[in-house]
């Protein structure tokens, strides 16, 4: 099994100015997120407006970014859904583009019990041979995946190797308590980097790497040097740039961020629309003051 790293960004998709997805741009955007310090990058995830793209764009866009840096870093691609047979179909397509790794979401809108999470997951790890990471965010799928049912799949299907968590602290202990040698948890928030990092965490998988990798990455290894103080003053300096870029409904604001820091990357799709003018220029102010622009 390949290793993750501990800073990985959810990265966005590029579009062109009628909606499209921009591929050239896409590849752009996978090295300069990796010569901001990213050590992955998922593909196609929330951040990557995963509900609008069509199969045959996410399966463009994972071989676009495979070929632009996978010889670098790891390549997770995002190939989760509420349809057990559909995301089995979909995985094994996905994986003979050349991803390391899928990235995979709690099911989302026919909130399955957590038996029915169980065997989801199961289902479609044991369809592939690829590593695959769930992905747990009850504030978009309303439904949370239970630290006992985390730790029944980390314990029962081999290459389930970590999970992408936004649960509370208290949830993340639970899990860590109990979890397998290797098994892997990264916080699915920017703003809970650091509060994850000290329970035990291993990293994040960020939106905000998209303007602030550095910054994370420097970040992640004072706190792993154990100057924490240098840590939290790096959380605390960035913690206005967390809020900030989810002001709206992500990934509207991560668009416009990367506008105003030099490297746009177009707008978003309907249902979502780009920021408006007092957006931008509140995210323009929150940038400002944390040295970004």
């Amino acid at each position: 099994m390949p290793t993750f790293g501990r800073l990985l960004t959810a990265m966005v998709t590029p579009m062109k100015p009628d909606g499209a997805v921009d591929y050239k741009r896409a590849a752009e955007l996978a090295k300069h997120l990796v010569a901001a310090g990213s050590e992955g990058l998922v593909v196609s995830g929330t951040t990557g407006e995963s509900p609008t793209l069509s199969y045959e764009e996410k399966l463009r866009l994972f071989e676009t970014v495979v070929d632009a840096v996978g010889d670098r870093v790891a390549v997770i691609a995002g190939t989760g859904s509420y349809n057990t047979a559909e995301t089995v179909r979909f995985s094994r397509e996905a994986a003979r583009t050349g991803v390391h790794g899928l990235m995979l979401v709690t099911p989302y809108y026919n909130k399955p019990p957590q038996e029915g999470l169980y065997r989801h997951f199961r289902t479609v790890a044991e369809a592939v041979e690829l590593p695959c990471i769930p992905y747990n965010v009850p504030s978009r799928t309303s439904v949370n995946m239970l630290p006992e049912t985390t730790l029944r799949l980390a314990r029962d299907v081999p290459n389930i190797v970590g999970i992408k968590e936004c649960a509370d602290v208290g949830q993340l202990a639970d899990i860590l308590n109990g979890a397998p040698e290797g098994f892997r948890v990264w916080s699915g928030e920017d703003a809970n980097l650091l509060p994850y990092l000290t329970v035990g965490a291993y990293g994040i998988i960020s939106v905000a790497a998209h303007v602030v990798g550095p910054q994370m990455r420097e970040l992640i290894d004072a706190f792993l040097k154990g100057d924490t103080a240098q840590a939290a003053a790096w959380h605390r300096r960035l913690l206005p740039v967390f809020r900030g870029l989810f002001a709206v409904t992500n990934p509207i604001l991560v668009k416009a961020a990367l506008k105003l820091t030099g490297f746009p990357v177009g707008p978003v799709r309907l249902p979502l629309v780009d920021a408006t003018e007092e957006q931008e220029e509140a995210l323009r102010q929150v940038l400002a003051q944390a040295d970004v622009l």
